[in-house]
């Protein structure tokens, strides 16, 4: 049996929360607290011959900071443990995490299965951009299996999904749809963004690779851009890796310090705002002008089963319609004070945003109205703010659509 000390020299067996303090630290000569900032793009070798021997990888260390920096080690190796993949590898966006985790695997002549229900760009990526080199693409709706197997075709290689999706909060079964996957040969990547890995572990149900926006609740103040992919040593190895290496989707040093400061208090922001979220999607529920409320962790969720065996909360995203159309959610937005109204989510400030006319505007109206984004439809992001304080506010929104 492994000794206190044993455990407190294995990260791999730390709880989440001391991961997300302790992990992936390398510390310079100078032995200091928090983590270093290396703020260089090249790196000194000793002789000719270890420059030699490092660009042929068979000696350890940095080459040029495109390539790997000690601070973005440092980011990598700490969400990848709290994630429990084998590997990690950090981006500059979030989309640039979607687009490396995609196209680094496939080729000309290959298949993708994907949800229908994504963010904007997602889709953009998969019904756009795949295609124009080759790649076919069949949009489904993601929360039917059957849809998931009358897509296959002999060439599909990949499925991918958002679970939560983006806005409307449909959830596709991780482990179903990994295990129809694995039985044809293909790989399954799951953007996490909306659940964060304290909340869903999608590698957990059979997922292969799995993608973040770390602007998002990594970051958690709205300060950086970010992304991640994680997977497989071999999935990296053999396909990311030289992908990110030639083409330079680089996450910067100063932008992977501040989400190493951002993952130091994830755990806490997360439980709280996804508390708080759980009250005021049963307030929203209750309140005259509101049409319907999205809130994964309610048992009137379409799919709380799912929720329940996949999840282990409920998430700090609502989403909610309200009367009137546009011109009701517009009225809503404009009446509020604390809630800012930006596109952004996971922030430690209260955000709403209108998909119809932001995030899911370029999709056009035929789409949105597949995936049931109505023109009263509204995101809400939840932060850190007072429960007294948000439900004010909304109440507020709530009373100007009425008018």
């Amino acid at each position: 049996m492994a000794s206190k000390k044993d455990r407190a020299t294995k990260p791999a067996e730390w709880a989440p929360e001391t991961q997300l303090v302790h992990g992936g630290a390398l510390r310079s000569q100078f032995g200091e607290t928090s983590e270093a900032m290396f703020l260089t793009q090249g790196f000194v070798y000793d002789s000719a011959e270890q420059a030699e021997a490092r660009f042929k990888n068979e000696d350890p260390g940095f080459q040029y900071s495109r390539f790997g920096n000690p601070t973005v080690a440092m980011f990598e190796e700490r969400v990848r443990l709290l994630e429990g993949a084998e590997e990690a590898r950090a981006t500059a966006t979030g989309m640039a995490a979607v687009n490396a985790a995609i196209l680094s695997y496939l080729k000309a002549g290959d298949h993708i299965v994907s949800a229908r229900a994504l963010f904007g760009a997602c889709r953009y990526i998969v019904e756009t951009l795949a295609p124009r080199y080759g790649i076919a693409s069949t949009l489904i709706d993601g929360r039917d299996l059957n849809a998931w197997k009358k897509a296959v075709r002999p060439n599909t290689k990949l499925f991918f999904f958002e679970t939560p999706s983006n806005p409307t909060l449909e959830l596709v079964d991780i482990a179903a749809v990994s295990k129809l996957a694995h039985e044809i040969g293909a790989i399954v990547v799951v953007d996490n963004v909306f659940a964060t890995p304290m909340l869903q572990r999608p590698l957990a149900h059979g997922a292969d690779v799995v993608v973040y926006s770390a602007t998002k609740h990594i970051d958690g103040q709205g300060r950086c851009l970010g992304g991640a992919v994680l997977g497989s040593k071999d999935y990296v190895t053999n396909h990311l890796q030289e992908y990110l290496r030639q083409t330079g989707p680089t996450m910067s040093p100063f932008n992977a310090w501040v989400m190493l400061k951002g993952l130091e208090t994830m755990p806490v922001r997360v439980r709280a705002q996804s508390a708080t979220a759980a009250k005021i999607a049963d307030h929203l529920a209750g309140q005259p002008g509101v049409v319907r409320v999205l809130y994964c962790g309610r048992a009137d969720h379409p799919q709380a089963d799912l929720a329940r065996r996949q999840m282990t909360g409920g998430g700090q995203m609502i989403a909610f319609e309200v009367e009137g159309g546009k011109a009701g959610a517009f009225a809503l937005q404009n009446a509020l004070c604390l809630i800012k109204i930006s596109n952004n989510l996971g922030d430690a400030k209260s955000l709403i945003t209108h998909p119809a006319t932001t995030t899911h505007y370029k999709i056009g109206p035929q789409a949105r109205a597949e995936l049931g984004i109505g023109d009263g439809m509204l995101r809400l992001s939840i932060g850190l703010e007072a429960f007294e304080d948000l439900v004010a506010d909304l109440d507020a929104g709530l009373a100007a659509v009425r008018r």
